[in-house]
């Protein structure tokens, strides 16, 4: 219970609470402080005005110099208040008591306060007076501070009694809700626990209130997500390599054993070499091919993007291929560009690849007679790049495996390639942040890369 209790106080959000709660407290006896001064004040303005007006009163019964009919007023306001909360004293010139309830001796004109020093008063007691002259007489009139008094005292026991509730609430709530933040990032810091001991489909539970935690707790979990499938990636790819890779060394360890054959019975081995040499070229290629696509993926060229038109790119590749296409039987029409199409920011080296490869791919893989074209578009805030074709196609069932490495269809085992060439173009896409969209053209492919508009 103690290490628990330990580890909340530690705790940030029981931290952030308890700093919470202070600054409302400290807020609510300021405010507390001015409520208390300003009702005090008028709680005095007001006996001021009770006492003024009481005074005013019982004065206006002295008129024509009629003296009884004063007396009898003060009299009669001294014996209705037996226990003495309001004082009334009538004294003469000399300061003799005429009428009242207690000789007012010394008290100046207007408000005074004494407390219960004069004889006759009961202890302990506080008064507010107020004298004046009336004739050539002085009248005075008092009214006890008790009741005031007891008004700001319960108000002080009101407010105490609050400030104290108010402060358990307070720390009760922030040591609830710092306990509840506690556990979701004790979850989240148990999910990366369980990923740095290997378990990548550990994910960080949600509460599905969407609130900050869980914001950031979706963006981990995204990452996670990414994580898993480089690793499981990287397993498929090695697994490739080790798959793909095995007939061609096995080929060039067959063509190097027969060069020994043949350099051992003293025979030419001109052409043992040259298919030796094609196949270590063939291997290199791919190797390389790999670590392009693991460089673009760890996202190294994003410091070269600039805003880039993909209609000139588009423009120099098909100069470039229209030749290379009519001499395979093949036709590469002028790329159509729709206006305006509006320029992306990339890489344009990058970009150049990836429209070359797609066109490569088409070249290779279409028989004699196919035509491909090339265009871009504008789609709302997007850009987008194709390359279609009136060939064979690609199987729905097979469209998206053809981005994974070292993929290749059953067709196309027999052509040249490392089945990287669709890998490198994805990787290329999701460098720019765009989505590649395989499309059925019957007969034939249209590959569609959607860019976001710079």
């Amino acid at each position: 219970m103690t290490a628990t209790w330990t580890r909340l106080l530690r705790s940030t959000p029981f931290r952030l609470a308890l700093t919470f709660a202070f600054l409302f407290m400290l807020a609510f006896i300021l405010s507390g402080a001015i409520v208390y001064q300003m009702m005090s004040a008028d709680l005095a303005e007001q006996l001021d005005d009770t006492i003024k007006e009481t005074y005013s009163v019982i004065a206006a019964t002295y008129a024509d110099n009629d003296l009884k009919e004063l007396v009898e007023t003060v009299q009669s306001h001294s014996i209705r208040s037996a226990r003495k909360e309001q004082l009334f004293s009538l004294t003469d010139a000399a300061g003799n008591r005429i009428a009242g309830n207690f000789t007012a001796a010394g008290l100046p004109d207007g408000f005074s306060m004494f407390g219960a020093e004069m004889p006759g008063l009961p202890p302990d007691t506080e008064y507010r007076a107020y004298s004046g002259p009336v004739g050539a007489n002085s009248l005075t009139i008092a009214f006890s501070l008790s009741e005031t008094e007891e008004l700001e005292t319960i108000m002080l026991m009101s407010f105490g009694w609050a400030t104290l509730i108010i402060t358990g609430l307070a720390v009760t709530g922030g040591a609830l809700l710092a306990a509840r933040v506690q556990r979701r990032l004790d979850g989240i810091a148990a999910t990366m626990v369980d990923v740095s001991h290997g378990r990548l489909d550990t994910r960080i539970p949600l509460t599905g209130k969407d609130d900050d935690i869980d914001i950031v707790s979706t963006q981990v979990n995204a990452a996670l997500d990414r994580l898993s499938a480089l690793v499981e990636g990287m397993k498929q790819v090695s697994a490739d390599i080790a798959h793909d890779l095995k007939t061609p060394l096995n080929r060039l360890q067959m063509i190097l054993e027969s060069a020994a054959d043949k350099a051992a019975r003293a025979q030419n081995v001109s052409d043992e070499l040259a298919d030796a040499r094609s196949e270590g070229h063939q291997i290199n290629e791919t190797f390389d091919a790999l670590l392009r696509i693991a460089q673009i993926e760890a996202g190294a060229r994003k410091a070269r993007f600039t805003d880039v038109d993909l209609g000139d790119i588009l423009q120099t590749i098909a100069e470039i291929y229209t030749d290379v296409a009519e001499d395979d039987g093949k036709s590469l029409s002028p790329p159509r560009l729709e206006e305006p199409a509006g320029r992306i920011h990339g890489d344009r080296e990058l970009l150049t690849q990836m429209v070359a490869n797609l066109v490569e791919n088409a070249l290779r893989h279409c028989p004699p007679g196919t035509a491909i074209e090339l265009a871009v578009t504008r789609q709302d805030d997007r850009v987008l790049a194709s390359v279609a074709d009136n060939g064979p196609g690609i199987p729905a069932d097979e469209r998206e495996k053809v981005f994974q490495r070292l993929y290749r269809l059953d067709h196309s085992r027999s052509t040249p390639g490392s089945g990287l060439g669709l890998s490198l173009v994805r990787a290329i896409a999701d460098l720019h942040g765009a989505t590649i969209t395989l499309e059925d053209c019957k007969p034939g492919l249209a590959v569609v890369v959607s860019f976001p508009l710079a």
